[in-house]
């Protein structure tokens, strides 16, 4: 579980008041993430968009990956089959 420090925490109300001011804490490198805490538990993290897209690529590299190893797998018949329909997948 990750850890935040006391002033990476803002309740929501505050951070309605105060949005600006903690976007800009985060863009400038005060603060890598910012937590959003609501009814005393933390639900959202606010982190730059450059951090925000490695992520997502890290990610999207390795469910790539995944899917790579499982069509790696597949027996022949399961080839067979993946020949004659078509899959979709929403993202």
């Amino acid at each position: 579980m990750i850890t935040y420090a006391k002033d990476e925490m803002v309740g929501i109300t505050e951070l309605g008041k105060s949005l600006g001011s903690y976007l800009d804490k985060v863009t400038s490198d005060v603060f890598n993430k910012i937590a959003i805490i609501r009814r005393n538990k933390p639900e959202a993290v606010i982190i730059p968009i450059e951090e925000y897209e490695l992520l997502q690529g890290a990610y999207d590299r390795l469910e790539q990956k995944e899917i790579e190893a499982i069509l790696a797998n597949m027996n022949e018949d399961d080839k067979t089959v993946s020949k004659t329909k078509t899959l979709h997948i929403d993202i």
